[in-house]
């Protein structure tokens, strides 16, 4: 292989990104025109009922501050006694607004669905956003966790009940931090060591195939294939592997970053059946970002509770990336709690001393906890958590699906990428797949298959054979001002493309389907020319 392009493949798919917009700028430059940069998985789509409805909530708390001292400038934290009412107030003198109707639509959802005491229900939400007080607890507000764990048993197990037993939550700067404070507790508290072995669902959003390999970790990496031939299902054989006893964990996105499938629920009872049978100290780690972009759709949460640590990203759904509102949850009767008791008892002595100067009683500290604890090493725990502004705002988002119960904006949402796939593929001029499991979040084009059913399997082997896919990408790049990502990078077939359908116009998805046809077709004419 060339140096220079081994060079290339070797990096993140996510650092690759910027040097081809770099090219792709520079190419847009020369021709007066715009990059099309399908790359990244930052949607365009945003909810702006739920932001303007905050933002009337905020003016709310920082004119009942301000009223507490006659000081210019310079309010007093409003009192709890009588909140409600006074909120109520500002609603009906302003209920002229569709903004303000639908924060009152709201706050009385959570009043009276999850039984709170008025007073108390407003001053945690009026409290947050004024974001004059630490966090407490700094894990997550107590009222803003049962409105958050309802609207997570809704999008994870919908129409069915919640798994038996309750749930913690962990509010976190995105599904980013949660990820990160998930490896660095489990390493912290001996359940992850160097040398252990996890099993990794693969084609996967590729931080989880880089962190590991860190020599902060140092695990050994066991890959579960998807079958690009079933769709991006998991094979039996593949199922078979997490037999394994050296296999401690097993961490997956579900549905798929990159592949954009959920896992059929028969997959996902056999994964859940053997964990029952045969694997019960198995940990599975599910990145749940995807799951409103589907119906009906099932996680592990579901089936195997007490095995499963659920990340959730706000992020996506309601297009909030720049806002950073994520959430770990964990069932209260866990298997991480249970094989940290059962550590030899030097490890135990070691976590008790850690975490000695946060409780009296280190040992009981469940993981959960330790996971905030943690996040903000130790000594500063009591510091922890989640903006509280971003508490309140990720509640409302909450308040705002539970309240929408035809599912409109779901809805709106999944047309608005039925268009663009469609628009890709009818350009590209090929079939896409369909199905109930497909998100339509990205797509995965194997440019390989594309090319032998386009061109023949003479011309796709010389391609596969001959040119790098990143010497695809680039020129993709310079003479099209069009960036994609290496599906390689992402531990999927070495000549297939990454495509995010959610950042860019509807109509940019037919050029950016021209385009890679066109791009195509110079390879083919390149190759008969020869």
């Amino acid at each position: 292989m060339d140096i220079e392009i081994k060079k290339y493949e070797e990096m993140s798919p996510f650092e690759l990104k910027n040097i081809l917009i770099q090219m792709a700028q520079e190419s847009a430059d020369k021709v007066g025109g715009e990059i099309l940069n399908a790359g990244r998985g930052n949607p365009n789509f945003l909810n702006t009922s739920v932001r303007e409805a905050f933002s009337y909530l905020h003016l709310f708390a920082a004119q009942l501050s301000d009223i507490q001292t006659d000081v210019k400038d310079l309010g007093l934290r409003p009192p709890k006694k009588g909140i409600a009412a006074k909120l109520n107030q500002y609603l009906e003198e302003n209920s002229d607004i569709e903004a303000v109707v639908l924060l009152r639509q709201l706050i009385d959802l959570a009043i009276s669905r999850f039984q709170l005491d008025p007073d108390d229900c407003v001053f945690e939400m009026t409290d947050a956003i004024l974001g004059a007080f630490y966090p407490s607890p700094p894990r997550i507000f107590l009222n803003i966790e049962k409105i958050v764990n309802s609207y997570l048993t809704e999008v994870l197990s919908p129409g069915n009940k919640p798994a038996t037993g309750g749930f913690d939550l962990f509010a976190t700067e995105g599904a980013t931090a949660a990820m990160v404070y998930v490896f660095a507790s489990l390493k912290e508290n001996k359940i992850l060591t160097h040398g252990d072995h996890i099993a990794i669902v693969t084609p996967i959003f590729s931080p989880y195939l880089e962190i590991p390999a860190l020599n902060d970790y140092r695990l050994v990496q066991i890959h579960i294939e998807e079958s690009e031939d079933l769709d991006w299902q998991i094979p039996d054989s593949e199922i078979e592997k997490l037999k394994d006893p050296k296999i401690k964990a097993l961490f997956m996105v579900h549905p798929t970053n990159p592949t954009s499938v959920k896992l059929k629920n028969e997959t996902l009872m056999r994964i859940a059946d053997l964990i029952k049978t045969e694997r019960q100290d198995l940990i599975v780690l599910t990145d749940t970002v995807y799951a409103t972009f589907v119906d009906g759709f099932h996680s592990f949460v579901e089936v195997v509770p007490e095995n499963t640590i659920c990340v959730y990203s706000f992020s996506k759904f309601f297009g909030v990336t720049g806002w950073r509102l994520g959430v770990i949850m964990l069932h209260q009767d866990n298997i991480i709690d249970r094989l940290i008791h059962k550590l030899p008892e030097k490890d135990k002595t070691a976590l008790d001393k850690r975490y000695r100067i946060d409780a009296a009683f280190p040992e009981k500290i469940k993981f959960i906890d330790r996971l905030e604890i943690d996040s903000r090493d130790v000594a500063l725990a009591h510091t922890g958590g989640l903006s509280c502004p971003q508490q309140c705002l990720m509640c409302l988002f909450c308040l705002f699906y539970l309240r929408d119960e035809k599912l409109v904006y779901k809805k709106s949402i999944h047309a608005i990428l039925k268009r663009r796939i469609k628009n890709l593929y009818d350009n590209i001029g090929m079939d896409y797949a369909k199905g109930p499991e497909h998100t339509y979040y990205y797509t995965f084009i194997d440019v390989g298959r594309m090319a032998e059913a386009k061109y023949g399997k003479d011309f796709a082997d010389y391609l596969k054979k001959n040119i790098y896919l990143i010497e695809f990408l680039f020129k993709l790049a310079k003479e099209k001002a069009t960036v994609l990502l290496p599906g390689a990078g992402f531990a999927g077939p070495k000549w297939s493309l990454r495509v995010s359908l959610a950042n860019l116009a509807d109509d940019a998805y037919i050029t950016i389907g021209e385009n890679i046809k066109e791009v195509m077709q110079e390879y083919y004419e390149s190759w008969t020319n020869k």
